[in-house]
């Protein structure tokens, strides 16, 4: 007879995990026990020799499939007589070390189960078992069990106790568990709270709000969603004037991968994503003849589309709705509400009725964004189905607690424990009083689950950023600031496990604070993770009206012309800049009057979408650089095309002759798809030079690209091609967004570095 002791950390609770262990015990003739505590799952298997090597080869070979073991201990010892195999109850005394699984797409067994009239949980909006459900959302705490959520104040009936407590139950302790008879349920309320009166079924109910045109607020999973019919172009028009969303897309649902392809092409990464337990918004082509509303995505060939993840989407789609808007429940830029009192108070100006559950969502969570470039899925937010999963990266266990607040836009937290970065939830927009109290009350949550207390805290340069001042209130030994452009370097290093090697970085954003005061954002640098070096950057120009002018993009058109083409250059601002303001932006740029100076690729993009009429107001952040890459010609349109002419004068890309050549191009009456592609083609020629120049002088072939701008699938599949077929190692972003919401792990890992190397205690 053999007794081993097993410890299993990673994310081992709530995938099933101990009914997977209890069967496998039973099939071998095991003995022993298997129990949840803080630090993962513990097991103590006794049997005979043969039988239990064969249990232990299954038990690593192939665990649940929801489950990440991060480490697996096997400790032998002597054999005590086990007559039989039970599963304990948890445990939590030791230092938390057990992970808390992400939400989970509904599988195909509930899916079954809900449109199953002989099942006890036929059209309940809430059934699911160990292999799918909510996690993150209603955990409050590790160890992962039922009074550790949100499910505690929910008895369960004798129905659902007996599949939680039977160990060949796929429910066999789901902390969610529940049913008609004994779980939360549904309601429909006006704007004013009154309840509609219940003499139908409330999926009715909805079914006809949503056929009349009107405009849903709804709770789920992680917060709030606005629904309404795809399909009706005024709805969505009141829909935007509601929200105050201008132009920015409206994410839609679809019944089905079918569904999906009737509107959109969809390739076989795409279709697995979409599909995939994560199951995020992925952002897909729209096929030329779609029917579908413009006024989903004004101007853009692109639509964000995601399947339904939970049993509530399901019910809604067993209708005759085939598409659905699903947007983010909240006004425009602040975040997403998550309680039902709050959310008769933030959205009763925008949505005309509510769907309200009594499920208590302890940790809000919107979707992710995805979106596959070159083969590769990279995430543009990473939130619902990812989070709070952590990143693997170089570290010692004995390092210290390390916090990255993150930026002001498209905010994330990461904090470091030992060799894994925990990223939090996508938080947003930290400008305004809700996101400040957003980000504080994600950070305590987050920091409980996880059992850590920040040692050191790191933080955006920017002196005026509401992220930075919230970082320096944290009680913590130390606090570094971390300049915003090295930190997207330090953050693509991180994620592809780099140590602190001297790299190049490819940096292009809109802007990030500079080390001269300046704003930054096209920039090759090269250096490690405690320090960096500026080689190559886009030349200067003057923003006239400072932030105004990132909300409008001719302001900026008109600042390039003047700056690099003097009176000529004025005399094309009037004529393709048409302003009643224009005088007011030329004296401003003349006498240096609130002009900060900027040096962003995404300011470029700017000034170039709007010369072109492409886009002369960003309504949303990145508009005028997103429609402006939505018009570039396909690859095999392009091969004949010729880059524009462009300068490299020491360290500085000048942008003159590039302005020139657009602007000529535009005198002869070239499409603006062609000048574009033209211009995409020029970035890719200046960003390739730039590095052999600095590849030449230093000897560095390794290179990473981080930056919002890098979200462009033009201008990063032909970078990308370019320089791998030049011979240098391209590393970019997967897991981790590219954009803001990526720069917090490169706070962290800066601070790590340096804190290593004693430059901080």
């Amino acid at each position: 007879m053999k007794r081993y002791k097993i410890i299993i950390k990673g994310t081992v609770q709530g995938v099933g995990f101990r009914p997977f262990v209890y069967q496998l015990a039973k099939a071998y003739q095991i003995k022993g026990t298997v129990h949840n505590s803080s630090q993962g799952v513990i097991i103590e298997a006794e049997g005979k020799g043969n039988s239990i090597q064969r249990f232990l080869n299954e038990l690593k070979k192939h665990p649940p499939v929801l489950s990440r073991i991060k480490n697996y201990q096997q400790i032998e010892l002597q054999p005590i007589g086990y007559t039989s195999f039970q599963i304990s109850d948890t445990r939590g005394d030791e230092e938390k070390e057990a992970l808390v699984p992400p939400d989970i797409a509904t599988c195909k067994a509930c899916k079954y189960d809900i449109f199953n009239p002989q099942d006890n949980h036929y059209q309940y909006p809430f059934t699911n078992c160990t292999n799918c459900g909510p996690r993150f959302t209603i955990i409050r705490e590790v160890p992962y069990d039922r009074q550790k959520t949100s499910m505690a104040s929910f008895e369960m009936c004798d129905r659902c106790n007996k599949e939680y407590y039977n160990p060949s139950d796929r429910r066999f302790h789901a902390q969610p568990v529940a049913c008609q008879a004994c779980g939360p349920h549904v309601w429909i309320t006006d704007t004013t709270g009154n309840k509609i009166p219940e003499n139908e079924k409330w999926l009715e109910v909805v079914w006809r709000i949503l056929q009349d045109g009107k405009i849903l607020a709804l709770k789920g999973i992680g917060g709030f969603h606005l629904v309404c019919d795809a399909k009706q172009s005024e709805t969505l028009k009141i829909l935007r004037y509601r929200k105050g969303r201008e132009a920015k897309p409206f994410a839609v649902m679809c019944r089905d991968l079918k569904t999906v392809r009737k509107y959109c092409f969809v390739n076989k990464e795409e279709g697995r994503i979409l599909t995939s337990s994560e199951a995020p918004i992925v952002i897909l082509r729209k096929k030329p003849n779609c029917t579908l509303s413009e006024e989903l995505a004004p101007k853009l060939k692109s639509l964000g589309v995601m399947l339904p993840y939970s049993p509530l989407h399901l019910l809604l789609f067993s209708g005759s709705f085939d598409v659905l808007v699903m947007t983010s429940g909240n006004y425009s830029e602040l975040p997403l509400v998550k309680d039902n009192s709050n959310a008769l108070i933030e959205l009763s100006a925008i949505a005309d009725y509510f769907l309200f559950h009594n499920r208590e969502i302890e940790n809000r969570c919107d979707d992710s964004i995805v979106q596959v470039i070159d083969g590769k899925a990279q995430l543009f937010r990473r939130s619902r189905g990812y989070v709070p999963h952590p990143v693997h990266v170089l570290r010692a266990d004995a390092s210290p607690i390390i916090l990255g607040v993150g930026g002001e836009m498209k905010n994330s937290f990461c904090l470091l424990k030992k060799d894994e970065a925990f990223l939090s939830h996508y938080i947003g927009e930290i400008d305004s009083l809700e996101g400040e109290e957003n980000l504080s009350a994600s950070l305590i949550r987050f920091q409980k689950l996880i059992g850590v207390t920040p040692e050191i805290v790191a933080y955006d340069a920017h002196p005026e950023y509401a992220s930075s001042e919230m970082a320096l209130q944290i009680n913590a030994k130390t606090h570094i600031k971390v300049q915003h452009h090295h930190a997207h370097m330090a953050s693509c290093m991180a994620e592809n496990g780099l140590e602190n090697e001297e790299t190049i970085g490819i940096i292009l954003d809109g802007t990030g604070y500079g080390t001269d005061g300046c704003l930054w954002g096209f920039e090759i640098l090269t250096g490690n993770y405690v320090d960096f070096k500026r080689r190559i950057h886009l030349a200067y120009v003057p923003l006239p009206g400072g932030e105004i002018a990132i909300r409008q993009p001719w302001r900026t058109a008109v600042a390039y012309l003047i700056t690099f083409s003097g009176n000529e250059g004025k005399r094309y601002a009037r004529r393709f800049l048409k302003n009643k303001n224009m005088k007011i932006v030329e004296q401003l740029i003349a006498n240096r009057f609130n002009t900060p100076l900027a040096s962003g690729c995404g300011r470029l993009f700017d000034a170039i979408s709007a010369l072109l009429g492409i886009c002369l107001e960003n309504t949303y952040e990145g508009q005028a650089a997103i429609e402006l890459g939505e018009i570039v010609m396909e690859s095999l349109e392009d091969r004949f095309l010729k880059p524009y002419p462009y300068e490299i004068e020491k360290d500085i890309i000048l942008p003159k002759r590039i302005l020139e050549g657009v602007i000529y191009d535009r005198l002869k009456g070239i499409s603006v798809e062609t000048i574009s592609t033209k211009f995409h083609l020029t970035l890719v020629n200046i960003i390739c030079n730039a590095v052999e120049r600095v590849s030449a002088d230093t000897g560095l072939k390794r290179v990473v690209l981080s930056g919002g701008t890098w979200q462009n699938p033009y201008l990063f599949k032909k970078t990308k091609q370019t320089l791998s077929n030049k011979g240098y190692d391209v590393l970019y972003h997967q897991m981790v967004p590219a954009n803001d919401g990526g720069i917090a792990l490169g706070q962290a890992m800066v601070a790590h570095w340096r804190w290593l190397k004693g430059s901080i205690e």
